[in-house]
């Protein structure tokens, strides 16, 4: 054989490669191959998506964590604005209380003061009449100097 006659078969023998792999093997290989550039596509679109609702989320997050944070702020403002009233309104209960504790034992200082006077007075008269008996060295009857002994004790 020749030179010319063997690269006449080489050529269509290559061109029948050429031919049976344009037609059997090289769509199924274009076709994997577009698919797995497809879900390539895919799975970074849903990436980009993730990645776009994580921020979302996480602003979101923030917000939730801001307003906890000022609600807290305004309950504890709250709190203690209601403990200083509570506080207030026990203070001024009790100056109250106190207040009249305090015009109760002066009024009854005042009162144990008149029966201490009374008393005294009693004691007085008493001894101004046994003074007086022993004077005139004679019984006095308490029943008719009883207008005396008021007199007496009215000005003591």
């Amino acid at each position: 054989m020749s030179i010319t006659g063997t690269l006449i078969i080489q050529i269509i023998v290559f061109a029948l490669l050429v031919w049976f792999t344009m037609k059997f093997v090289w769509p199924p290989i274009t076709t994997a191959l577009d698919e797995r550039a497809r879900k390539i596509a895919d799975g970074l679109s849903a990436a980009d998506k993730a990645k776009s609702e994580l921020a979302v989320a996480n602003k979101r997050v923030e917000q939730q964590l801001s307003a906890a944070r000022d609600d807290a702020t305004k309950r504890l403002a709250d709190a203690d604005r209601l403990a200083q009233q509570i506080v207030e309104e026990a203070k001024g209960k009790a100056t109250i209380e106190g207040e009249k504790i305090i015009a109760a034992a002066r009024a009854e200082a005042e009162q144990e003061s008149v029966k201490a006077r009374e008393a005294l007075r009693e004691q007085v008269a008493g001894l101004a009449v046994k003074g007086a008996e022993q004077i005139l060295r004679r019984e006095v009857n308490p029943a008719v100097h009883a207008d005396l002994l008021s007199r007496l004790k009215a000005e003591l």
